[in-house]
């Protein structure tokens, strides 16, 4: 006697396509009632963005990798983990924003306004910062390069509001 229960192929596929639809709906259902918006992250590689304006918003998961960049406004904006890697920032406002963790390695950020921004644990060893506005900026265990480091420390000054360091000790300035 056989006591293997015998299912039908049709039942099973006719249960995934019922919980593929369940769970479709209820995401639906979450973002309609919530007003939540499904989070999708951009990537503009080697985009012209000169002048854009990201201030104030959630950019987590983007990258931005060898963009035009100039003249562009991160003014308080969120852009924790974000790669900006050869990126052309310069003149670019970046006042109070959250770079914490982010990839700034071989970009140019050359007279940005990093003022109150935090970069902690930041890559920018090949980072181009010439004659930048750093006061309050938190560069806690940013990587930089020895003399990038002493050229910012010419010019650093104030503490950061958000963490609450000063930008000479976070920098290691003797």
């Amino acid at each position: 006697m056989n006591t293997k229960a015998f299912i039908p192929r049709n039942f099973v596929r006719n249960f995934i396509f019922k919980a593929i639809n369940l769970l479709l709906c209820l995401t639906l259902i979450g973002v309609g009632v919530l007003g939540a918006k499904p989070v999708m992250a951009d990537v503009y590689v080697k985009a012209f963005l000169e002048g854009a304006d990201f201030s104030g918003r959630s950019l987590q998961g983007f990258q931005f990798n060898e963009s035009d960049l100039r003249n562009t406004s991160f003014v308080n904006a969120d852009a924790h983990g974000v790669s900006f890697f050869a990126a052309n920032m310069k003149e670019s406002n970046l006042t109070g924003a959250n770079l914490s963790y982010s990839t700034l390695d071989n970009a140019r950020l050359d007279k940005a306004n990093l003022t109150n921004a935090v970069i902690e644990g930041s890559f920018a060893y090949g980072t181009s910062f010439n004659n930048v506005i750093i006061e309050g900026a938190d560069f806690t265990d940013v990587d930089l390069r020895p003399s990038t480091r002493q050229k910012l420390c010419q010019v650093a000054k104030g503490k950061n509001p958000t963490t609450g360091r000063l930008t000479r000790e976070t920098l290691e300035c003797d």
